[in-house]
This record gives structure tokens, C-alpha cells and sequence, in this order.
């Protein structure tokens, strides 16, 4: 079970930020999730929303260069060493992290991560296997 994830090329620029936060708001679309990764001239804002197909269209509506993408959203315990089980999994059957992002969750415990690897069921199979949750989007 994968969910989707937008990712917004944005210009390093004041302002940037609050327009496509603003064009989410005047849309009614909830931001779940988000990271900011970036350089000097440019950025790429990736974002869990609660409704996905609409924000892009938004966006690019708007004038944004923005791409939807297939991410795992996991439940790991909220302790030193809680990630590092889930990511030992997905390394023995020999995939790779392109990236994550975590965030903590309204349980107590519970913190989530999404990850972006190079096989989603391939992966998703051995965190399960492993007895990591695999979170959707309503859940985040």
C-alpha cells in the first residue's frame, strides 16, 4: 500500500513558500506531511496532502512545476533505535533509501516515516514481513 506524494520545484525566492501554501489553502487541501530539501537557487517541496489528484492540478494551475509520486508511509516505535529496525528490513532485501522524512504522530509512541525507495512492493513486503506498519494517507 503506497500513497501519494506531490513534489513542487521551487525557486529559492521570498515568498515562494506561502504562494503554494496559499493556493493549498484556497483550495480546501489539507498538508499531512512535508519536507523541504534545497540548494542556493532551488528547492523541491514535497508534500502529503489529503487530496492528492486536486493539489496538483491546483499547482499547475497555478503555474507550479509539480509531479506526483508512489511513497511508503511507515509506523515506527518513538524510541532510540525505532527506525533503525524498519530500514534493516528494507536493507536485507537489498533496496535503497533514495530519501525520508519523518514526523511524529498523534499517538504517543508512534512516529511516522515516508520513504522513497526504488521498489515499493519489494520493500513493503519486508517491512510486513518484518511487523512494520504500513501507514496510508488518511492515517498521516
Amino acid at each position: 500500500m503506497t500513497m501519494k506524494q506531490l513534489s513542487v520545484f521551487v525557486e529559492n525566492k521570498p515568498g515562494t513558500l506561502a504562494e503554494i501554501t496559499g493556493v493549498l489553502g484556497e483550495n480546501q487541501i489539507d498538508m499531512r506531511a512535508l519536507s523541504v530539501a534545497d540548494t542556493e537557487r532551488y528547492g523541491i517541496l514535497r508534500l502529503i496532502v489529503d487530496k492528492p489528484q486536486e493539489a496538483e492540478a491546483a499547482l499547475k494551475a497555478a503555474g507550479f512545476k509539480v509531479s506526483l509520486t508512489d511513497v511508503i508511509g511507515i509506523a515506527v516505535q518513538n524510541q532510540p533505535g525505532g527506525l533503525s529496525q524498519a530500514l534493516k528490513y528494507v536493507a536485507q532485501v537489498g533496496i535503497a533509501v533514495e530519501y525520508m522524512y519523518a514526523f511524529v504522530s498523534q499517538k504517543r509512541d508512534t512516529a511516522y516515516v515516508i520513504l522513497r525507495v526504488q521498489d515499493n512492493e519489494k520493500a513493503i513486503a519486508a517491512l510486513k514481513e518484518g511487523g512494520i506498519p504500513i501507514i496510508c494517507e488518511k492515517e498521516v
